[in-house]
């Protein structure tokens, strides 16, 4: 059996920031167009008038102040209200290969290491430019990696099962090394249009080298154990199948967007997520004082405040838990990556700490990784 270690890490963002003024003013044009338009449907009660947002609100339901897009002009045209992609050619890098590109990039060079140390590419997003070829493929050809590919989707905590698969082949002897990517294009699949969830996402991706310890050259991250977990749940939802095309009845857009019942995520995943990495930590022998710090899903201030509070058993201090939050958004399965790869430089050979992401599913996934 070997041992497996972050070797390394990339990050690529967008060029492009939407601020939360710009976006309540993009959005408040969109409603009082809309209420105009459909003014007698209101008046009649057969449609519900469309309430402005504000910049506060944002601030108080997330704690996200900015976000980083692809595309900006798009997502704040209000006649749009979503980013322009251009088309690409078969002949060209689909978008999430081409970031990725970046973030690999990065996250080998950082490990010291060249694409001919790497043995397999997982891509793990929440949602897939195409269904196939598979994305993951795409990404190992630009690279020049030999080896396997594979795409795998747990939606907000494809990242961490992305991190335990990668281990699990490492510590069995079938790798030596892995690439974990996660290009998360949320932009493209959020609803811009809809007043309780236009603030939550942006556009990112993140990459983890994973190797074995002993290939390792330079300070690190060993792998000291993983857990995952699934419930099912439809509390977060895109209905946005290839077998909406094969229904009869019109739906608009805003059908295949990402849905979210956002009390109900809350109640019931806050618990399910801080349990988890209670029993984790008690499995490995160590207690929530040996924690160090705590790497959480960039999804809300609030819930990561409830969880480092269930966890720790007081307040966190900002270092032990730190937030991107403020200046990314959620970017689904990349949010907890960007919170390791921008404050894990700072700790001393030994200290423990906890990688940790939870959504749709429910799924949540758990990695306790010691620094050396």
């Amino acid at each position: 059996m070997y041992q497996p270690a972050i070797t390394g890490t990339g990050l690529f963002t967008p060029k492009e920031i939407i601020t939360n003024d710009e976006l309540v003013v993009a959005f408040n044009a969109y409603a009082d167009r809309y209420n105009t338009e459909n003014a007698q449907d209101i008046t009649n009660g057969v449609l519900e008038a469309k309430a402005h947002s504000s910049s506060n609100f944002i601030v108080q339901a997330s704690g996200i102040e900015n976000r980083y897009v692809l595309d900006k002009k798009g997502i704040l045209d209000p006649d749009r209200m979503y980013p322009r992609l251009r088309s690409r050619t078969d002949d060209e890098p689909s978008v999430m290969a081409e970031i990725a590109l970046e973030a690999c990039t990065q996250a080998i060079e950082n490990a010291g290491k060249t694409p001919a140390d790497v043995d397999a590419v997982i891509c793990a997003a929440s949602n897939m430019e195409r269904a196939y070829p598979a994305i993951a493929i795409e990404i190992q050809k630009l690279l020049g990696i030999d080896g396997f590919a594979f795409d795998m989707n747990v939606a907000c905590s494809s990242a961490t099962f992305g991190i335990q698969a990668a281990s699990d082949m490492i510590r069995t002897g079938t790798i030596r090394s892995a690439i974990v990517v996660n290009p998360e294009i949320c932009s493209a699949h959020l609803e811009w249009r809809d007043r309780d969830c236009h603030f939550i996402f942006g556009d990112v991706c993140t990459a983890v080298l994973i190797e074995r310890d002993e290939l390792a050259t330079g300070n690190h991250f060993v792998i000291k154990s993983t857990r995952c977990v699934t419930q099912f749940s439809n509390n977060i939802r895109n209905n946005n199948g290839y077998l909406r095309r094969a229904r009869d009845e019109m739906e608009d857009r805003r059908d295949m967007q990402f849905m979210q019942n956002g009390r109900k995520v809350f109640k019931e995943v806050v618990p399910m997520v801080s349990n988890l990495i209670l029993e984790h930590l008690k499995d490995e022998n160590l207690a929530a004082e040996d924690l160090k710090r705590l790497w959480l899903h960039q999804a809300n201030k609030s819930m990561n405040d409830f969880i480092g509070r269930k966890v720790l058993g007081r307040v966190p201090e900002p270092h032990e838990q730190p937030n991107i939050l403020q200046d990314y958004a959620n970017t689904s399965s990349a949010g907890s990556i960007i919170a390791f790869s921008k404050y894990s430089d700072n700790l001393n050979s030994g200290d423990i700490g906890i990688i940790c992401s939870f959504g749709a599913g429910y799924s949540v996934g758990s990695v306790i990784v010691e620094y050396r």
